[in-house]
């Protein structure tokens, strides 16, 4: 066992001997306690036959084990009172439960049976119906459908082309056999996290993971991912069960990893967030009725999203207006007081979910994945004050969102023409 930082740290940070990490941070202050294993394993770990596999797999961990039934599992949350989820992303998978602290070691036990999921046959054979579902919904949802496409295009030739959900092709080929084989070479202990927040005792959180996750083999390192490259040029994808038309601008920008994102979440904030410039000088004035700026970032790389959703007719307008604040915010450096507004914000919400062990479980998977370690709350607010109108202006020369970029448009309208 060994402190993250120094001997008054809240946090412990250990390995098990089959490469497991178990991270810990004592709240002595709640009532409740959070735990979640984080495996590093999404959709951009997946190769094409595969792809929607990690999100399936997500799905089939709730089926069952060894020891429990998927009706078992269900059960033993709720006999618990657990609030429980889980969620599949381009880089991870998350699993986690909250629950009274006495309840810690049955949550963990819990979480760590199921991550040696049997994968029934005859559930996966059901589930995967549920999945073809998701896909179908999906398709119905213009903004799914406009994000799927920005992403085919703009990381075309890499994993993260492809959505989370993966392809009716792909899931309906997929077989219970290579889910198998992809589930043993990346839910291994070498290859995950344990991380538990909140009213505990670090000696009991570890003598717990080495009960019940010591013994799962460990198996070679999976490969390491390659960056993706940032496409530009135009794409339109014509539609025409839609009656709005989505217009994204999308621009390099940095990784989850580096010192400057609390920058660009601020620039992106103050360009198309909640009383953004977009909101102000697009919403109220009727070009559009939404528009905004979203920073996608993973643990290499990272895209700045300005985008809209209009009457096709005003598509020129709104491409028009995105780029003008994109050049306004280039031209004319933020004032301090937006900055201080955006700053605010941010502070409340690291502030308020480093409170409840619940949301303090993501913030620890991030420190550790991002950063390497654990953080205090007081490290992830002093990364918040530093930021600056400069650092901002600085940024932006670095990563201009001024020019051409990339430009998507999905909806009814087949515009522009190529």
């Amino acid at each position: 066992m060994s402190p993250a930082t120094s001997a008054t740290s809240p946090f412990t940070v250990h390995t098990l001997k089959n490469g497991l990490s178990v991270v810990i941070e004592e709240m002595p202050d709640v009532c409740s306690v959070a735990a979640g294993f984080l495996c590093r394993t999404g959709a951009r770990d997946e190769t094409p036959p595969l792809a929607g596999v990690s999100h399936f797999l997500e799905h089939m961990m709730f089926k069952g084990t060894s020891r429990r039934t998927w009706a078992q599992i269900t059960i033993d949350f709720d006999s618990m009172g657990s609030a429980y989820n889980a969620f599949t992303s381009e880089d991870r998978t998350i699993y986690y439960g909250w629950v009274r602290t006495k309840d810690l070691e049955p949550q963990i036990e819990l979480l760590a049976d199921m991550m040696r999921s049997a994968i029934p046959l005859d559930e996966f054979t059901t589930e995967k119906n549920v999945i073809l579902e998701e896909i179908a919904m999906s398709k119905d949802n213009l903004d799914h459908v406009a994000f799927d496409f920005l992403q085919e295009k703009v990381f075309a030739g890499h994993p993260l082309a492809w959505p989370i959900l993966g392809y009716d092709s792909t899931v309906q080929s997929l077989t219970r056999d290579q889910m198998w084989d992809y589930f043993q070479q990346r839910y291994a202990p070498n290859n995950m996290l344990l991380v538990v927040a909140g009213a505990l005792k670090p000696e009991q959180v570890i003598e717990v993971a080495e009960r019940y996750c010591g013994s799962w083999p460990r198996v070679t390192d999976p490969p390491k991912r390659v960056p993706p490259k940032v496409a530009r040029g135009v794409d339109v994808l014509k539609l025409d069960r839609f009656n709005q038309q989505v217009i994204a601008l999308t621009f390099p920008s940095v990784s989850a990893c580096d010192s400057r994102i609390e920058v660009v979440s601020a620039a992106a904030t103050i360009l198309g967030g909640e009383n953004s410039r977009m909101y102000w000088d697009i919403v109220q004035k009727g070009i559009a009725p939404r528009a905004g700026a979203h920073h996608l970032d993973f643990t290499d790389s990272g895209v700045l999203i300005l985008y809209g959703s209009c009457d096709p007719t005003n598509a020129e307008l709104l491409l028009d207006a995105l780029r003008k604040e994109a050049r306004r915010l280039t031209d004319e450096p933020p004032r301090d007081a937006e900055v201080d507004r955006v700053k605010n914000r941010r502070r409340t919400s690291v502030a308020v979910e480093a409170e409840a062990p619940y949301y303090r479980l993501t913030q620890l998977m991030d420190d550790m994945e991002f950063h390497g370690r654990p953080r205090t709350v007081d490290e992830a607010l002093a990364e918040v004050d530093a930021v600056t109108s400069d650092s901002i202006v600085k940024f932006l020369r670095e990563f201009p969102i001024d020019g051409e970029g990339h430009l998507t448009s999905v909806g009814p309208r087949d515009w522009p023409k190529l």
